[in-house]
């Protein structure tokens, strides 16, 4: 890609911003990318692929710096922008379905999904649910049955909240199975997927639910059975042999996006700077390497259309979460 990169994408941005303020923004010195979990995990992901295709696009000045602020399931670094970053033209943040799941259950006390500029998104990650290489697991109808027999018999572990996203897709294939008295289904909370995947290889979790992105590497090096992914139909590539959990009669499918949010308060020039960054990274070749090595699926939303979505998203999830007793009607 060439130097020029930079003076391709502000020439769209005179296209839909206007000549006379097209070149009021660019970025200038640290950008930073907040992951809202320890390393290791589906958000830390997002930073990191991302960060270094802005600085092959020679879309930054220098590197971006990808700064990991966990806790409550996104919920301390959602607080930390909306109330100190106000105004930040330079801060993305890694957000995803888990984002959105927090924010149809109430989880971000006293704030909304108005409290941030929804930037775009790059890719869909499929979740998974997985078993350690020596389990008695060997498909997803078995470990569905032994729950159907007894709820508490498999204990989940996964990187999101209790009542997260990862645990929600346990709920979902669940259901989805037959399986009844869903609230007792032991799941187990940890700062990000690498540690949950690393109890269920220890044998101190049964399973594992998360992403594909972040079980690639514990899957790859045999320590880790992907028993199911759920999505309509098999990854391509490598991920072609894991099978679906629809086509082991389990109709359930938890497709995860991953995008960007950032501070309310900064300039239309700002955002629409970065919205423009945001498409021209899904239409590189670079992003498209990374989907494909890393098993993520076409889903690219920018500006007013992602924002839409988000909100649909949210209300969706609120729902299901009633249908399932995670919330109280």
């Amino acid at each position: 890609m060439s130097n020029n990169t930079p003076l391709k994408l502000l020439a769209v941005v005179a296209l839909t911003a206007g000549t006379s303020t097209a070149f009021a923004f660019e970025p200038s010195g640290k950008v930073e990318c907040l992951a809202p979990a320890d390393p290791g995990g589906g958000w830390d992901f997002t930073c990191r692929s991302v960060g270094t295709v802005l600085e092959d696009l020679d879309l930054v000045p220098r590197s971006v710096q990808t700064v990991n602020m966990a806790g409550a399931g996104g919920g301390v670094a959602y607080a930390h922008v909306v109330s100190k970053r106000a105004g930040d033209e330079q801060l993305l943040v890694a957000a995803s379905t888990a984002t959105t799941t927090r924010l149809a259950q109430g989880q971000f006390p006293g704030m909304d999904a108005d409290m941030v500029n929804w930037v775009g998104a790059l890719g869909a990650d499929y979740g998974v649910i997985a078993v350690s290489a020596d389990s008695e697991y060997q498909n997803l109808n078995d470990l569905m049955d032994a729950i159907k027999e007894d709820p508490r018999a498999v204990k989940f572990a996964g990187g999101s909240a209790k009542g997260g996203w990862d645990h929600l897709k346990v709920l979902i294939a669940a259901q989805a199975a037959g399986v009844d008295n869903l609230p007792r289904i032991p799941y187990l909370s940890y700062n990000n997927g690498g540690e949950a995947m690393t109890q269920v290889v220890g044998g101190h979790v049964d399973a594992f639910t998360g992403d594909i992105t972040e079980a690639q590497g514990f899957w790859e090096s045999g320590d880790l059975r992907i028993i199911a992914v759920l999505s309509d139909e098999r990854l391509p590539g490598d991920f072609s042999e894991i099978p679906t959990a629809k086509e082991q009669g389990i109709d359930a499918v938890g497709p995860n996006w991953r995008g960007f949010y950032m501070p309310t308060d900064i300039s239309d020039e700002a955002r629409q700077y970065w919205v423009d960054a945001m498409d021209t990274i899904y239409e590189s070749e670079e992003w498209q390497a990374v989907m494909q090595n890393n098993g993520l699926m076409p889903f690219h939303m920018s500006a007013g259309e992602f924002e839409t979505f988000v909100k649909d998203q949210i209300e969706d999830i609120n729902q299901l979460s009633k249908d399932i007793g995670l919330i109280q009607q």
